[in-house]
């Protein structure tokens, strides 16, 4: 694209044209420059066997996944932060920052000065290269991201990933993941009340004696064969009712 403008400020015989061209391309590699950085994973230092270490991800809508990984994987994708540590050091920065912002302001003085063919040209020119970002932010994740490095596997079950209850939606995760551990340690996902204590020990024992089994022939995982919606309602006791507003359309808890 700058050569483009490069030739079309040529053609025009524009020197501001070409000025402006020069500058404000410089600038794009100047500020790379100046912020020039590396990522630094964390990584394990001490050699030793390496326990499984699932994730659990509640969505604020109910929604929740599940991935099954070992604590490497965790480590790196997930509740480690990672570290961006960057080339220059503060003051090589800031002096580049000030070079930088010469250089807009004398690139755009420039272009402002510059014929209207060529300031014609600057205006298509980036058009073309916002509507090229919003393309790009829109392709597929796999195009962006390189997982190369991670064998990443779906698991599909048998019922409906969409549930009309968050407590459905809860016990296929806590089925999934095998373990209560992550509800009683999270803030809110539960009511720290006896009824529910009772429902998550419940839940446990069930998930310990049949746990997710996969089929032969379809190759999804079955739920063991547990309400959690009926258990729910006869630890509440008769009294317990459902209140709904109709008013509005609760959205489908998802797992």
């Amino acid at each position: 694209m700058s050569c483009g403008l490069l030739g079309l400020s040529i053609h025009e015989r524009d020197g501001m044209a070409l000025l402006a061209v020069l500058l404000l391309s410089f600038l794009s590699t100047l500020v790379g420059f100046g912020c020039q950085w590396k990522l630094k994973l964390p990584s394990r230092i001490a050699k030793r066997q390496v326990p499984r270490s699932d994730v659990v991800i509640n969505y604020p809508n109910g929604a929740f996944l599940v991935i099954k990984c070992n604590e490497n994987v965790a480590r790196a994708l997930y509740w480690h932060p990672e570290e961006c540590i960057y080339r220059r050091n503060t003051r090589e920065y800031r002096l580049i920052s000030l070079l930088g912002t010469l250089v807009l302001m004398f690139g755009v003085i420039f272009l402002g000065n510059a014929r209207i063919n060529s300031q014609l040209g600057f205006a298509a020119s980036y058009i073309v290269l916002n509507a090229a970002y919003w393309v790009v932010a829109a392709l597929p994740q796999r195009w962006n991201w390189d997982l190369g490095c991670y064998n990443i596997k779906t698991e599909h079950y048998s019922s409906r990933e969409d549930n009309k209850t968050f407590t459905t939606a809860l016990w296929k995760a806590i089925a999934i993941s095998g373990t209560t551990k992550w509800v009683r340690t999270s803030p809110g996902l539960a009511p720290a009340t006896e009824q529910w204590n009772l429902w998550l020990e419940e839940a446990q024992r069930v998930v310990d004696a049949t746990p997710c089994k996969q089929d032969n022939n379809t190759r999804e995982f079955i739920f063991p064969p547990w309400d959690p919606e009926r258990y729910l309602t006869e630890i509440l006791g008769p009294g317990g009712t459902i209140i709904s507003d109709k008013t509005e359309t609760p959205e489908d808890s998802m797992v």
